[in-house]
């Protein structure tokens, strides 16, 4: 057993290294021809970060706005190709760029020391201010640096204002992956403050009279108190067109025109309910979730089928293979498949955010499924397999009228478990900018400035969705016990 677990383990690095290239070596520059020639510039950026970059409904369809958009609006126009924008995590971003999957990052991205090691940066576009953010009650007790001594203050994940929080005395930090999440601590009291870039803070203190923002006297360096375009190394071509409409934009003051763009979008207000407003987000939401989850579980049974076949078999080779599979999708996590075929597929070729999603629950699913469908053939007496074989009746039809018909009615309330399961955990995909039902409840919670509200909504969302497959599944498990 131990050697065939040594077998398992040594077969995994061996496939891992086979995809992970020994040196990074960049090909001569064609970075702005490949641009131009494609017909479109794919942007990466985390869209919870107003001014700079959040969702707004425009012409009645929702959109990504601010700032650093039109910017890359500017860019675009200047290079003749068309804007894509890709909405992802912010910790998700530097990944997204290594890989391919987009052609830079345009997210209010502050171009630290650590950060040039790994990526190149335009020149600066926006020179910025840090700020603390507290609860609107709390101003006179936190209001400098060291007030805050011994306090657990919030950062976001991979940001600058995680290293400059480190500046507070004794500081204990909640490090979060989105603004959102971090303002909603604030207002729960899991945490005394946030560290936020200056816009930021003062755009949703702004619109929120429970908070109140001031600038925090941090040490900063020169280079960290601006924002940059982050491009990857070696596309020297693309660095220089890009600083080209900088300069333009800095020649005109644009940047104060799209700064006031921005603020128009953030102030809009709405004379219908919030339901009324957003239902439309969570709607879209649900159904690529509900898409996502249907076509898993299908893709699932097929693959999980075959799995179970090949841990079922005689044959040596194929049970190997078939066990190694199900052990080793079994014993990692959903979220670090999913970026790694995301991320790692982009390297070689562009994979869609929402193809890789899907492909990742299947293939995830797969393996889950396999060991239902196996459980259950094994539930069913071996002296019916006898008796089949008795008959005449081939291991194929055996298996087909006999075996799996009675196997059936164990596997379903399994089957029936695992696509509730898949529903719930398809919300990982949003890590990658997929728009299902999390996504969604982030754009939400972005626009709206509420933060418990939208989560509300999206757990009865979820419930609905939940128990109305409970109740269906139900049914046909009650026919089938019937029969």
């Amino acid at each position: 057993m131990k050697k065939q677990l040594k077998v398992i383990i040594a077969f995994f690095i061996l496939t891992i290294l086979l995809f992970i290239p020994t040196d990074v070596v960049y090909a001569e520059d064609g970075s702005l021809a490949r641009v131009q020639e494609s017909g479109e510039l794919v942007i990466g950026t985390s869209a919870d970060f107003p001014p700079f970059e959040f969702y707004a409904e425009v012409d009645g369809e929702q959109q990504v706005v601010g700032m650093d958009i039109m910017i890359a609006e500017k860019i675009a126009d200047d290079l003749g190709v068309e804007l894509v924008v890709q909405d992802m995590e912010f910790d998700s971003l530097l990944p997204a760029l290594e890989s391919n999957n987009v052609d830079m990052i345009v997210a209010g991205m502050t171009p630290t020391e650590e950060r040039r090691k790994s990526v190149n940066f335009s020149d600066i576009y926006y020179q910025t201010f840090q700020n603390i953010m507290v609860r609107a009650e709390d101003k006179e007790i936190y209001n400098s640096i060291d007030s805050l001594a011994g306090q657990t203050v919030g950062v976001q994940t991979g940001s600058l204002q995680e290293e400059l929080a480190q500046q507070i005395p004794d500081v204990e930090l909640m490090q979060l992956g989105n603004i959102n999440d971090l303002l909603l601590a604030l207002q729960t009291n899991r945490i005394e403050a946030i560290v936020m870039q200056g816009p930021n803070a003062e755009a949703h203190a702004g619109n929120d009279n429970s908070l109140y923002t001031f600038e925090g006297d941090f040490e900063l360096d020169e280079q960290d108190q601006g924002s940059a375009i982050a491009i990857r190394p070696g596309e020297d071509s693309l660095v220089a067109a890009v600083n080209e409409s900088l300069a333009e934009i800095k020649q005109d003051n644009l940047t104060e025109d799209y700064l006031a763009v921005a603020g128009e979008y953030m102030a809009e207000e709405t004379d219908t309910g919030f339901a009324s407003t957003y239902w439309s987000y969570f709607l879209d939401g649900m159904l690529v979730t509900i898409m996502i989850s249907a076509i898993g579980v299908l893709v699932g049974m097929v693959l999980g089928f075959i799995l179970s076949l090949m841990r079922l078999t005689q044959n040596k080779l194929l049970r190997f293979l078939g066990s190694a599979y199900v052990e080793f999708v079994r014993g990692t996590p959903l979220m670090i498949q999913v970026m790694f075929i995301y991320f790692g597929a982009g390297v070689f070729f562009d994979l869609p955010a929402l193809t890789a999603g899907i492909i990742a629950v299947s293939l995830n699913s797969g393996a889950y499924i396999c060991e239902i469908i196996r459980s259950g053939l094994n539930s069913v007496d071996s002296g019916q397999a006898e008796a089949a074989r008795s008959l005449g009746m081939s291991k194929r039809q055996s298996m087909r009228y006999i075996l799996f018909p009675q196997a059936l009615k164990n596997i379903w309330p399994a089957l029936g478990n695992e696509f509730i399961t898949v529903i719930k955990e398809s919300s990982i995909v949003s890590v990658i900018g997929v728009g299902e039902l999390i996504f969604q409840t982030r754009v939400v919670r972005s626009i709206s400035f509420k933060g418990i509200l939208p989560l509300f909504i999206t757990m009865l969302v979820y419930f609905f969705l939940t128990f109305t497959l409970t109740k269906i599944l139900n049914y046909f498990e009650g026919r089938m016990n019937h029969d």
